[in-house]
């Protein structure tokens, strides 16, 4: 087996961070990788920052990911994707929905959004923005923009699109399995 590998999955309260990293850590497990997961939750509940760490590896130490060493950032918003670049390794990869949610400092006034995020971003490091939500909202389901960006990531990832169909179909609620599946397959085309 390779070396431990880092993936981080941030966003805001309330967008299936949680949901996804347990997709993520059933496919290392079904792989046969020791896994550790972390989640560090803000305010989640409240629109507030989440992160979630998952690292698998032949023996994985600790569940937290250092700044310098994520082989993939998984951004549910574009000023998560900001706020967490730093812990991007130099040839590691953001997957980012091209979403703005405005968190709380700017909705009182006290600080303003960034502008042009992913073109910036992009300067420094190899990003992939996709509009997840437009993509969920055209499928009929708003709730599973998630699983559209974790498609587009397990591109990037050394997994079989099967395994991952068969952990999406084990971990989601049962009645959402086929929603899910096609926003796994809707997310795995994008990049093609």
């Amino acid at each position: 087996m390779a070396e431990t590998k880092n993936i981080m999955i941030v966003g805001v309260g309330g967008q299936g961070t949680l949901l996804t990293s347990r997709i993520l850590g059933g496919i290392t497990v079904l792989a046969g990788y020791d896994v550790k997961l972390s989640e560090v939750h803000g305010m989640a509940q409240r629109g507030g920052s989440v992160v979630t760490y998952v690292r698998y590896g032949e023996n994985v130490a600790e569940p937290i990911v250092e700044e310098g060493q994520a082989d993939v950032l998984i951004a549910f918003e574009r000023l998560e994707a900001l706020r967490y670049s730093h812990f991007l390794k130099k040839d590691g990869v953001i997957i980012v929905n091209d979403q703005r949610i405005d968190p709380m400092p700017v909705v009182t006034g006290v600080a303003q959004y960034p502008d042009n995020i992913i073109e910036n971003l992009s300067k420094e490091h190899n990003v992939l923005a996709l509009d997840a939500m437009d993509e969920a909202i055209k499928m009929g389901n708003s709730r599973v923009f998630n699983v559209i960006i974790l498609g587009a990531a397990a591109k990037r990832m050394d997994f079989p699109k099967e395994q991952w169909i068969e952990v999406i179909k084990n971990t989601v609620p049962p009645k959402t399995v086929d929603i899910n599946v096609a926003a796994f397959e809707k997310g795995y085309e994008l990049f093609a």
